[in-house]
């Protein structure tokens, strides 16, 4: 364990996996297409912006997508959006182009069989499942 996951209860930071739900385009939703990341989740399984502020560095993000090269990341936490702020995975650091932001991140808890939102790059919103949060 690394010394900023030490800053953080054993059981707070996790990895939590995304699959790409169903769609148009993915009657079956898609295991290929989604994002790993890890954060500080609170016992509710909300992501805690407090703790976060501790382990930011630890708190990357890895982009699958098909055939298409993995990008890696940082999840961030921006002023602005609804509720005054959101959760945003930063690509390039001091480049917003290429950000994805989760819709109402704060809003929801992260556990297996969950749906949340993202707005890609391009600003098309997809759905994803909560496919696994296992211990990071």
């Amino acid at each position: 364990m690394n010394n900023v996951a030490a800053k953080l209860a054993p059981k707070a930071l996790q990895r939590i996996r995304l699959h790409l739900a169903r769609s148009k385009d993915f009657p079956d939703g898609s295991a290929r297409h989604g994002y790993e990341f890890v954060a500080p989740l609170g016992e509710d399984g909300h992501i805690d912006p407090e703790a976060w502020k501790e382990v930011r560095e630890a708190c990357i993000v890895t982009r699958f997508w098909g055939n298409e090269e993995r990008e890696e990341g940082l999840l961030v936490h921006r002023a602005g959006g609804t509720g005054g702020s959101n959760w945003v995975f930063d690509y390039e650091q001091g480049d917003s182009e290429d950000d994805e932001t989760g819709y109402r991140f704060g809003d929801h808890p992260f556990v297996p069989g969950e749906y949340v939102s993202l707005r890609d790059e391009d600003g098309d919103m997809h759905t994803f499942v909560v496919f696994s949060v296992v211990p990071a």
